[in-house]
């Protein structure tokens, strides 16, 4: 078994981690092998369900732990904690 592979990354978007990131976060942790959770504190919850990480109410400024294990580990780490520090928003509806 392989060690876990862990980073903490910082909300940066205004509306925080809502439906529609949270979304694509699962997406895109979807599509690696490893096993992916995510932390909020002492809270981990899996990184593949939309719910889960709604649950951790992550508004901006909100520090989140993301932890992998598995063969791509790494890789999911470092792609999922830049996908939380991005800050880009859809544009606003007309």
């Amino acid at each position: 078994m392989s060690s876990p592979v862990e980073g903490e990354f910082t909300v940066e978007s205004e509306l925080g981690l809502h439906a529609r990131p949270a979304g694509r976060f699962v997406a895109m942790a979807g599509s690696f092998s490893c096993e992916i959770e995510v932390a909020r504190g002492d809270e981990w919850v899996s990184g593949l369900s939309v719910l889960s990480l709604l649950s951790l109410a992550a508004g901006k400024g909100t520090r989140l732990r993301i932890r992998a294990v598995g063969e791509d580990a790494a890789a999911a780490v470092a792609a999922l904690g830049a996908l939380v520090e991005s800050c880009e928003e859809p544009p606003p509806s007309p």
